[in-house]
């Protein structure tokens, strides 16, 4: 009996679909909340080849969603551990693993060998780049994201007269849109459901088999069960905010179009220390795992406001804080006060820090 035979019989779907997943491919961006689903069921389902995307480690808060991992996996690089997870389970799958964040000096690399994309980060800088190769690089790409009790999926960039994740937020959000996950809170079930209607979304992509969500976004309300789809059309915004070609995408920031400051990765922040570099710890009193090192200012970011005049004589801050979102937010809120100030905010946090 052969481990599709369900798939396999299901009217319309048959060993035509089967096939087509066994010969497709698919990069996952993020294996997180969203990515673990998406890596579960395309897994299950027989796609022949996955790429997976991700320079996080897994933390003890990730764990409520993000269910390829446990305890044991802490600290682990989560593209490295779902990988190793799968292997163990099908040896018919071919699996690429890439521990690193997508840029744009490598996202083209990334995805070239990839017949479609799954977007599951969480962060917009990362879905503009994503959804901006795709579209130079005319690869379909399956998004989905959530916010508080609330998850949207869509299908951008497939086949002709397809919108793109542009035409549905032409507008990158500014710093003080960004949500801070740590406030906002999610039931870990909500990024299981939109995670699963995301790797729905990419079998009907690839297998051809039913309608996908083309030019369209499904939204989810966990608080109700209810469900709604909303059209989407061409936005004249959207074509002139794409890069036109590879060197001008190469040329872009997303980070700072997006949130208005840099970030660095923690090798980068390191190979800047001793340098006359304010290193910045804004976590607040009792936040685990604490870091000391020489010249580190610590400065609760409930307290910043009232300390800015500390970094009067700081050529170059770094900040730093639990998962990377409040020290974005101490690095736009320094920049407006010092605006030739050069500040940086270390991505991922000490979430991202390997021990």
């Amino acid at each position: 009996m052969d481990r599709f035979e369900r798939q396999v019989i299901l009217p319309g779907f048959g060993p035509e679909g089967q096939g087509k997943l066994k010969q497709s491919s698919v990069l996952v961006i993020g294996a997180g909340g969203l990515g673990c689903p998406v890596l579960l069921y395309l897994a299950a389902a027989g796609v022949g080849k996955i790429g997976v995307v991700d320079g996080d480690v897994v933390s003890l808060s990730n764990l409520n969603r993000q269910v390829l991992f446990g305890e044991k996996d802490l600290r682990k690089n989560k593209a490295e551990t779902a990988v190793r997870y799968f292997q163990d389970k099908y040896s018919d799958i071919q699996w690429e693993i890439f521990p690193e964040f997508i840029t744009v000096e490598n996202a083209q690399e990334l995805i070239l060998g990839y017949d479609l994309v799954i977007d599951g980060s969480d962060n917009f800088p990362t879905r503009y780049l994503v959804n901006d190769a795709c579209v130079l690089m005319e690869k379909p790409l399956v998004f989905g994201a959530i916010y508080q009790h609330e998850g949207q999926v869509s299908v951008f960039n497939h086949g002709p007269n397809s919108c793109n994740y542009r035409d549905l937020y032409p507008q990158m959000p500014s710093a003080k849109e960004i949500p801070n996950c740590s406030e906002t809170g999610v039931l870990g079930v909500l990024p299981g459901i939109i995670g699963n209607l995301m790797a729905l979304e990419s079998i009907k992509v690839l297998s051809g088999f039913g309608k996908p969500l083309k030019n369209k976004v499904l939204f989810f309300n966990s608080l109700t069960s209810q469900t709604y789809e909303v059209e989407i059309s061409a936005n004249s915004d959207s074509k002139s905010s794409i890069p036109e070609t590879w060197k001008d995408f190469e040329q872009m920031d997303y980070e700072l179009a997006c949130e208005g400051i840099k970030q660095l990765s923690w090798n980068e922040a390191m190979k800047l220390m001793g340098h006359d570099v304010a290193f910045v710890d804004v976590r607040e009193p009792g936040e685990l795992p604490p870091l000391e090192c020489t010249g580190l200012m610590k400065v609760p970011f409930s307290t910043l406001s009232s300390q800015l005049d500390r970094f009067e004589d700081a050529e170059e801050v770094l900040f730093f804080c639990q998962s990377g979102i409040r020290s974005q937010k101490a690095a736009q809120q320094l920049q407006q006060v010092y605006p030739d100030k050069k500040i940086f905010s270390i991505r991922g946090g000490i979430n991202a820090l390997k021990s």
